[in-house]
């Protein structure tokens, strides 16, 4: 649990319910979580939790806010500094990586989000991050396709699904062995074949 002060501004303190929520979905089932839990977590009143969001969906559309701008400054971040469009794939797919590690509840948010039936703020916010995400990918296919490091013929949304798909493959069995250390141990043999799979063959 993170330590934090006991005085804060508005803005502060939505940010604080936030990172709370993101924690207690490491913890258990993101749709189990009550807005009951995340005032005790907290060490506050069910009353002045509501002071800042008007309902749970509002803090579940901050915590999808939040997951998206983080996690794609990082990707951007990482991305514009890679040498070229291989090196800025593979620094996406670690940042991915290293933002799961350090937010094991982001993944089963997202997972949670997506698989409810009606189609609320949050969930669409949460399809847009995915569709955000692979823009930034295919770019990045299309750019190494244009310099020679990726096949002409390369199909780049397929190759962006699957990229994202293997993030999520490795979340899943993470989960399933409930060590969400196996994502870091397993990165860079995983990324390493995803290389092999779209790269020019030498």
């Amino acid at each position: 649990m993170i330590s934090r002060p006991a005085y804060l501004s508005a803005e502060e303190r939505r940010e604080v319910t936030v990172e709370t929520v993101v924690e207690l979905a490491a913890e258990q089932n993101p749709s189990d979580i009550t807005t009951s839990a995340i005032a005790k977590r907290m060490g506050v009143t069910q009353g002045a939790l509501f002071r800042h969001f008007p309902s749970k969906d509002a803090i579940l559309e901050a915590v999808m806010e939040w997951v998206s701008d983080r996690l794609l400054a990082r990707i951007d971040k990482s991305t514009s500094a890679a040498a070229s469009p291989l090196a800025a794939l593979e620094a996406a797919f670690m940042t991915h990586i290293a933002f799961i590690t350090d937010h094991p509840g982001v993944p089963r948010m997202l997972f949670g989000e997506l698989q409810r039936g009606e189609q609320t703020l949050a969930k669409r916010m949460a399809q847009t991050l995915i569709q955000r995400y692979g823009e930034r990918l295919r770019r990045l296919l299309v750019q190494g396709k244009e310099c020679g490091e990726l096949p002409a013929s390369l199909d780049e949304r397929a190759a962006a699904t699957l990229f994202i798909g293997t993030i999520q493959g490795l979340v899943m069995q993470s989960l399933l062995a409930g060590n969400v250390e196996f994502i870091r141990e397993s990165a860079p043999g995983v990324f390493a074949l995803y290389r092999r799979a779209i790269e020019v063959t030498k």
